[in-house]
């Protein structure tokens, strides 16, 4: 996909905020160190366009880009942070809970794990608590840079059978650091939209 554009639209913690757009939207969820904002940025071929935090836990409110004018990209708030407080923990649980459930214009919902561990007791939950509002789930194995390429099938199978995924889910590696299968994960989960390509800058 050429991405020509992309624009910060606004931030949200309660539906009363949410842009007022009909456009479809594609969210992206993960635990708080599993490189959502790297893939962000790396999906919209952007160094900077999502702050990349040292510190895990930062992306605290749902954030929402425009791209090509076409459809929005959703950051939602990382999850499984040990040194967020309960009370904190709960408020973004509520506040996924009700994008999920509260937005039509949801397109597309993306799991985020790290390829290189069994996904936690959170990243099933995750997966459980889309599963229940969505029919698919689109799970992306992050960093897949850093493990060999023999170790891939094995680990691919661990995150298939942790999280029980079934025959509608789609599991994709995908390496923000060298974008490998950027093309092929922007085709899965824009598949349907009928997106008009703007043409390439010369």
């Amino acid at each position: 996909m050429i991405i020509k554009r992309c624009d910060f639209i606004t931030s949200a913690t309660t539906k009363s905020q949410y842009p007022e757009t009909n456009l479809p939207e594609i969210a992206f969820s993960g635990r708080s160190n599993v490189g959502k904002s790297s893939l962000i940025n790396s999906m919209l071929n952007r160094k900077k366009l999502v702050k990349v935090s040292s510190s895990p836990g930062k992306t605290r409110l749902i954030n929402f880009f425009s791209v090509n004018e076409a459809f929005l990209l959703v950051d939602l708030p990382g999850y499984g942070y040990a040194a967020v407080s309960k009370v904190e923990k709960a408020k973004w649980g509520s506040m996924i809970e009700e994008y999920l459930k509260s937005r039509a214009s949801l397109y597309n919902v993306v799991l985020l794990v790290d390829i290189r561990h069994k996904p936690t007791n959170d990243d099933v939950m995750m997966y459980d608590f889309i599963k229940y509002y969505r029919d698919s789930v689109v799970v992306v194995a992050t960093k897949l840079d850093k493990i060999g390429k023999n170790a891939v099938s094995k680990q691919l199978k661990l995150i298939k059978e942790t999280l029980n995924l079934d025959k509608t889910d789609i599991l994709m590696p995908y390496s923000s650091e060298t974008h490998q299968n950027r093309d092929e994960l922007w085709a899965i989960l824009t598949d349907g939209l009928n997106l008009e390509q703007p043409e390439a800058e010369q």
